[in-house]
């Protein structure tokens, strides 16, 4: 596992402002990439992909989890999202990047490059986790 200081933060904006050109944003014309460091040290990138029907749309971020998870992967270092104004990643996919831990790093960075740091769990107070299932599990007598 890499330490927080060994990553590449402007390497991993630019992989995820490089995602963003691939953005399928043609209702809200808001493109978002995003770009997802994992403990093996390999990077997956992810862009929105919207649908007429909102609901199916698709955040970037939670693309780069899905084609890591996908591959096998479940601890992750860092993401980076970049957007035109420097947006924060949405709800759902803070809840998504809570599932694989709370120490994640989470740049947000804006189209010029410019980024802000923080984590999952700053992003994400009192989240709700596999912790929380667990306590509900019947105790043994």
């Amino acid at each position: 596992m890499m330490m927080k200081t060994d990553i590449d933060r402007e390497g991993l904006v630019q992989r995820a402002a490089v995602a963003r050109r691939q953005a399928y944003a043609s209702y809200s014309g808001y493109d978002v990439g995003a770009a997802l460091l994992t403990a093996s040290g390999r990077v997956y990138v992810g862009c929105n992909v919207e649908n007429a029907v909102y609901p199916l749309s698709m955040c970037a971020e939670r693309v780069a989890v899905f084609e890591a998870v996908c591959d096998g992967e479940r601890e992750f270092e860092a993401i980076a999202v970049v957007t035109e104004n420097g947006g924060a990643p949405c709800g759902s996919c803070r809840q998504v990047l809570r599932e694989f831990g709370e120490e994640t790093l989470v740049l947000i960075a804006d189209a010029q490059g410019n980024y802000r740091e923080t984590t999952v769990g700053e992003l994400l107070p009192d989240s709700f986790s596999a912790v929380d299932l667990n306590s509900l599990a019947p105790q043994s007598p």
